[in-house]
């Protein structure tokens, strides 16, 4: 059964809501037996219950064994009926009333649990052997990859048709063409940082003839070309969103459909950044897309893409006037962007967010043109990647260099910890650094050597207190940059990195048996920060309040966001509450 994309996401479901505490389960060794470091448990619900087992890892999270599950209900006759579970849409319907669910709520998580499995079970009839992975180029690994490690359905992607996820979807594998559009300057404003003016964005993005075919096409529906804005727009949205909610403005003349670009991208797991595959030195593009997708909407918010490019020439003065960033990182900025402002929704009270994102673009520096020669480069994401048969892509990444997987992983651990600590306690500034916004780069003997941070706008948060390294700041009488205080910012690095990559790898670490272990991992993260301690004695009063090797950290439950919040149309992205605590397994009383 560990072989079915429905047994491995139900167990992955129970044992998310357990980690949670939105349920919770007692001991069953009466009616299971199991061996090694598994526990059996029952989880009792209103009319049914599970029996499974699990064990526990140092954040104290449930790992459940998907052979293990089986739905216990009362029979016919009045007595237990035990049977093999493997189905996550019946397990919610089960539970529903347990979590105080509404009907709602029931019917599209169901539905993005169903979606979630549909692309569970392409990229296992598809999957490439894991050491083949490893050698393709960055953009077509993003499609074998599986999606958030905490969120349970991580491919909803509610209002994807299938044969929208056959075209668009990461896992496809299929190039697509962006539609460029027209847009009055009455609706549109285009910024970028001071090195790149409008024109220079356009010469680099598009070719001379297509520039020449879209002129032409301006022209004819009656637009003066110095009075519009040019930007790419993925091809749904187009269809499903431009031409219904914007038909005013297309038929008015304020927005033009030019037509499509000659260059082919492939999205990444977000869905909406694509990379170009044709001219990889060319910037990648973030599109709004009206999908709900990982808990939000996947839209644009006006505030982030007026803000990108400043914030991009903010980060980039700190990337420029700091060595040890300048040689272990590679930051990709945000250079430019266009928002659009809907001529009715923009200014409305209330209107729902998913209204108010749906046209505008965010271009991004590739990483390509940072790559010396013999280097290689791919997302974080990677080290936790099995291909069908079993085989990890991290054992395929160390046996590139030749080294022992220990020391592959000790290079990992320090190439990515180190720049992020530098980053917080020097300068009050937190990413959001998980498996999809961080690249690791191998040097020529296939050995991680720099980390690639990128997702600037939406993620990056700095200090409350001020920082006098960080110099200038982007924010005006508007604020630019959410201020937060150390042990929140401390909290992206923790729940991203540490809970949302190192802990999945240390369980498939552990798992498979291999010669590092959990405990390793844990070991190797503790020493590295412990040494970043001992070699910055003036950030000490910093380092106490981020506190990272602590008793325990904050718990802010993801599965459990999407459950309590229901479906219902917003007009912010609300925060994830906190919820607890969870230990933390780098504690050493």
């Amino acid at each position: 059964m560990t072989h079915l994309p429905s047994a491995r996401l139900l167990a992955k479901l129970i044992g998310a809501l357990l980690s949670e505490e939105l349920l919770s389960a007692e001991a069953a060794s009466a009616e299971l037996t199991g061996a090694g470091s598994t526990e059996p448990l029952r989880l009792h619900l209103e009319s049914s219950s599970y029996l499974f087992q699990a064990s526990r890892t140092g954040f104290g999270s449930y790992i459940v064994d998907p052979e293990s599950v089986r739905r216990v209900s009362r029979g016919v006759l009045g007595d237990d009926e035990s049977e093999p579970a493997d189905d996550p849409g019946r397990f919610v319907v089960d539970a529903a009333s347990t979590l105080g669910l509404t009907g709602t709520t029931v019917a599209n998580y169901i539905a993005e649990l169903s979606a979630t499995l549909a692309a569970d079970a392409q990229l296992a009839a598809q999957g490439i052997p894991a050491k083949e992975l490893v050698r393709l180029p960055h953009a077509q690994m993003e499609g074998q990859l599986t999606g958030h490690p905490l969120l349970v359905a991580n491919k909803g992607r509610l209002g994807f048709s299938a044969s929208d996820c056959a075209q668009y979807a990461p896992e496809a594998g299929r190039p697509l063409r962006p539609v460029w559009l027209a847009v009055s300057r009455r609706l549109a404003e285009f910024r970028s940082v001071p090195s790149m003016s409008e024109h220079d964005l356009i010469d680099r993005e598009l070719d001379p003839a297509t520039q020449e075919r879209f002129t032409a096409v301006l022209r004819e529906a009656g637009g003066d070309p110095s009075g519009y804005v040019l930007l790419p727009a993925h091809p749904w949205q187009v269809d499903h969103v431009v031409r219904q909610l914007w038909s005013g403005s297309l038929l008015s003349g304020q927005i033009v459909v030019l037509g499509e670009q000659e260059d082919q991208y492939l999205p990444t797991q977000s869905i909406r950044t694509l990379v170009n595959v044709d001219e990889p030195s060319k910037l990648q593009i973030k599109l709004p897309l009206k999908v709900l997708n990982t808990s939000v909407y996947r839209g644009i918010p006006r505030h982030c893409s007026l803000a990108a490019p400043m914030t991009t020439h903010w980060m980039r003065s700190i990337w420029d006037a700091d060595p040890f960033l300048g040689r272990h990182t590679v930051l990709l900025g945000e250079v430019a962007s266009v928002t659009v402002r809907h001529p009715h929704l923009a200014d409305y009270p209330g209107v729902p967010y998913q209204w108010d994102e749906t046209l505008g673009c965010i271009w991004r520096e590739p990483v390509d043109p940072s790559l010396a020669e013999g280097e290689t480069v791919w997302p974080l994401a990677m080290v936790l990647h099995e291909d069908p048969t079993g085989d990890t892509a991290i054992e395929a990444l160390a046996e590139l260099s030749g080294r022992e997987l220990a020391d592959w992983l000790g290079a990992l651990v320090s190439v990515t910890v180190r720049p992020l600590l530098h980053l917080l306690h020097t300068y009050g500034v937190s990413v959001n650094p998980h498996g999809e916004n961080l690249m690791l780069i191998c040097d020529a003997e296939g050995m991680p050597s720099r980390l690639v941070i990128k997702d600037l706008v939406d993620d990056v948060c700095v200090s409350t207190d001020p920082v006098p390294a960080r110099s200038w700041e982007p924010d005006g009488h508007v604020r630019v940059l959410p201020r937060k205080p150390w042990h929140v910012l401390r909290q992206y690095i923790v729940d991203a990195l540490f809970l949302g990559v190192w802990g999945p790898l240390g369980e498939l670490l552990d798992a498979r048996g291999l010669p590092v272990t959990s405990a390793d991992l844990w070991n190797l993260t503790r020493e590295v920060i412990t040494e970043y301690a001992d070699s910055h004695p003036g950030q000490a009063a910093r380092l106490e309040a981020t506190g990272f090797l602590g008793r325990e950290f904050g718990r802010y439950p993801l599965n459990g966001y999407r459950l309590r919040l229901g479906y219902t149309d917003l007009d912010t992205r609300p925060p994830v509450p906190k919820a607890g605590t969870m230990p933390n397994p780098m504690y050493r009383p």
